[in-house]
C-alpha cells in the first residue's frame, strides 16, 4: 500500500487512523455503506499487522527497544522542545493505540455477540425489563394505580438487506467498543494534551478522567435504563389513520441505530458540568454569565433534548429536558465555587 500526504516517521498505513474514525462514527450517524466500513476496518487491521512486524523484523536491538517503548508511551511527549511534526507524529501514535483500544473491545464484544445482543441490546423492548417493572412497582409503593406502568413493547423485526444481519453485528461491536474504551480515549486525549499545560493547570485538572468517564456513563445509563423505555414504547404503539392497515416491521439495524444514537447522544449531553468547569477555570464563563443567560439556555436544552430523543413525543424530550436542567444547575453551582475560589485568590495577592 502507498503512504498518501501527510506521513511522518513511525507508524504508517493506509487508510490513515483519522479515517477510521470517521468510519465508526459513520456506523453511528450511516453516512457511509457498512460494508464499505468493514472492509475499510479490516484493510486498517492488516495494515497495522503488517506495519509492526515490518518495522519489529527490520530493527535492531536497540531500534525495538524504543519501538516499544513508543507503543508504550508514545514519543517524546515530556521533552522541552518539540516541532510541528513531532506533535503531528505523538497524535498519530495517540490515534492509533484509541483505534487499538476500541477494536480490541469491539472484538471482545463480537465474540458475545449473541448474549449481548439477548440481554443487552434487546432488552429495553423486553417487559421483564428492569426499568418496567422498577417504574411499576414505584408507581404502586406512591399509590397512583399503574399511572407509571408501561405496556409491555410487541415488536416484530426484520432484514431487508442481504448483509443486515452481519451489518448490525459490527455496529454494535463497534458502538460498544466506542463505550466501553471511553476512559482509555479520553486518556489518550488527556496524554497529548498535558504537556502543553502548566503545573497549576494540571493540578487543577486532576481526576479529570475520573469525572468525565462518570459523566459519560451516567449519561449512557440514563439513555439506556429510562429514555430507550419510553422512546421504543411510544414509537411501537403509535399509529397514523383509521382507514389504512399498517404494519409496524421495522428493521433490526433501525432499532440497534437508534438505541446507540440514544446512548452517545445521552452520554455527550452529561459532560455539561465538566465543560462548565473547564471553562470557569479558563476564564471564559462565570456563575453570572450562566445566570444570565439562562433563558437562551432553556431554548438550547429543549432543541438538544429534541435532538437527542428520535421520537416526537413530549414524554421522552421531558424526561431527557429535566435532567440536563439539573445539569445546568449543577454546572452554576460549580462554577460558583470557582469564582469564590478566584476571588479569594485575588484577594491574598492584592492584601
Amino acid at each position: 500500500m502507498v503512504n498518501g500526504p501527510g506521513f511522518h516517521r513511525g507508524l504508517s498505513f493506509a487508510p490513515t487512523p483519522s479515517f477510521v474514525l470517521v468510519c465508526f462514527f459513520g456506523f453511528t450517524f450511516a453516512p457511509l455503506k457498512r460494508l464499505q466500513c468493514v472492509i475499510i476496518l479490516s484493510q486498517a487491521v492488516r495494515s497495522v499487522v503488517f506495519t509492526l512486524k515490518k518495522e519489529i523484523l527490520s530493527a535492531n536491538i536497540s531500534e525495538r527497544k524504543s519501538f516499544f517503548t513508543r507503543i508504550r508511551r508514545g514519543p517524546a511527549l515530556e521533552s522541552a522542545e518539540m516541532s510541528f511534526v513531532d506533535h503531528l507524529e505523538a497524535l498519530r501514535w495517540h490515534i492509533v493505540r484509541a483505534v487499538i483500544a476500541i477494536l480490541l473491545a469491539a472484538i471482545a464484544i463480537f465474540v458475545c455477540i449473541d448474549w449481548i445482543f439477548d440481554n443487552v441490546i434487546m432488552a429495553p423492548v423486553n417487559k421483564d425489563f428492569v426499568s418496567y417493572t422498577g417504574l411499576c412497582r414505584l408507581s404502586h409503593w406512591l399509590h397512583i394505580g399503574d399511572a407509571l406502568c408501561m405496556p409491555p413493547v410487541q415488536i416484530n423485526y426484520q432484514a431487508n438487506q442481504v448483509s443486515g444481519l452481519f451489518s448490525t453485528a459490527i455496529n454494535v461491536s463497534i458502538i460498544g467498543g466506542i463505550i466501553a474504551a471511553f476512559p482509555y480515549l479520553f486518556w489518550e486525549l488527556w496524554r497529548f494534551v498535558k504537556p502543553a499545560l502548566s503545573a497549576k493547570e494540571v493540578k487543577y485538572a486532576r481526576g479529570s478522567i475520573f469525572w468525565v468517564s462518570f459523566c459519560f456513563f451516567t449519561g449512557v445509563a440514563f439513555g439506556y435504563f429510562l429514555l430507550a423505555p419510553f422512546t421504543f414504547n411510544f414509537l411501537a404503539s403509535f399509529t397514523i389513520g383509521h382507514k389504512v392497515v399498517i404494519e409496524y416491521k421495522p428493521t433490526i439495524d433501525d432499532y440497534t441505530e437508534t438505541l446507540t444514537n440514544l446512548l452517545l447522544g445521552c452520554g455527550i449531553a452529561f459532560e455539561l458540568p465538566v465543560m462548565a468547569y473547564v471553562l470557569a477555570k479558563i476564564g471564559i464563563i462565570s456563575s453570572g454569565f450562566l445566570k444570565k443567560y439562562f433563558k437562551y439556555a432553556v431554548v438550547v436544552i429543549l432543541i438538544v433534548a429534541a435532538v437527542i430523543t428520535p421520537s416526537p413525543d413530549w414524554t421522552s424530550q421531558f424526561i431527557v429536558a429535566v435532567p440536563l436542567f439539573i445539569l445546568y444547575a449543577i454546572s452554576i453551582a460549580i462554577t460558583a465555587r470557582v469564582d469564590k475560589k478566584r476571588a479569594e485568590k485575588d484577594k491574598k495577592e492584592w492584601s
